[in-house]
């Protein structure tokens, strides 16, 4: 290639870069704004769930199926799942999210464990419902990748790492976002030692979840062990 030619070439990638950088942060502004007028909106939502734990070192994977819930109160969020299988086995366990603090619930074995969450919890929890656009880009460095379908849905992809690493077990979190309705269909999280977890989500249904849904109905004799 003539020098005249390389020249030209390296002029041309280095207009469009810019541009293409400029066109990217223009979308990804364009669907935070997106997730802020949701979220204003939002009260609750409740949805299936699949979940797929990956560990690299035996290549394996363990699913998981069953519901969540999630809904806002004042400046805070509440979650609740029902485990109902663990590999097509019937393995029924609650969580619970509420007021700081994470019980997990075993109805075969009578046992309630209550562990105090931390400050970091909801964070992770409005990644997938109900989470603003604002705090999204307050918490996290934002990286758009374009739009993906999931079920006939529009989503923007959008990968995430953390502002204040910490001691995070993660590299990094991608989330498909609709962004109009302030939700997220999948989420996978990737560690630094190869392991991965996905979550899909599906039949979601927005702002009817009563307040009954986030206590736990535990069976009379549950032992309860606080950590």
């Amino acid at each position: 290639m003539k020098k005249s030619n390389l020249l030209r070439t390296f002029a041309v990638i280095l207009i469009f870069t810019p541009l293409a950088a400029l066109a990217q942060n223009a979308e990804l502004q364009k669907v935070l704004a997106e997730m802020d007028e949701a979220s204003a909106k939002f009260q609750s939502a409740q949805a299936d769930f699949v979940w797929d734990q990956y560990t690299a070192v035996v290549q394996s994977h363990d699913y998981q199926k069953g519901t969540i819930a999630f809904r806002r109160l004042g400046n805070t969020t509440e979650m609740v799942a029902h485990i109902k299988t663990e590999n097509d086995q019937p393995s029924p366990k609650d969580v619970l999210y509420k007021g700081g603090e994470l019980d997990y619930y075993q109805p075969s074995l009578k046992q309630e464990t209550i562990l105090n969450a931390g400050a970091n919890v909801e964070r992770y929890l409005t990644l997938g419902f109900g989470g603003s656009g604002k705090d999204l880009a307050a918490h996290w460095n934002i990286t758009y990748q374009g739009t993906e379908k999931i079920a006939d849905v529009d989503t923007a992809k959008l990968d995430l790492t953390p502002k204040q690493p910490g001691n995070n077990e993660f590299t990094h979190i991608t989330v498909w976002v609709d962004a109009k309705q302030a939700i997220s269909l999948k989420q996978q999280v990737f560690q630094a030692s190869g392991d991965w977890r996905t979550a899909v989500y599906s039949n979601i249904r927005l702002n009817s979840v009563p307040p009954s849904a986030f206590v736990l109905q535990l069976a009379p004799g549950t032992q309860k062990v606080r950590k």
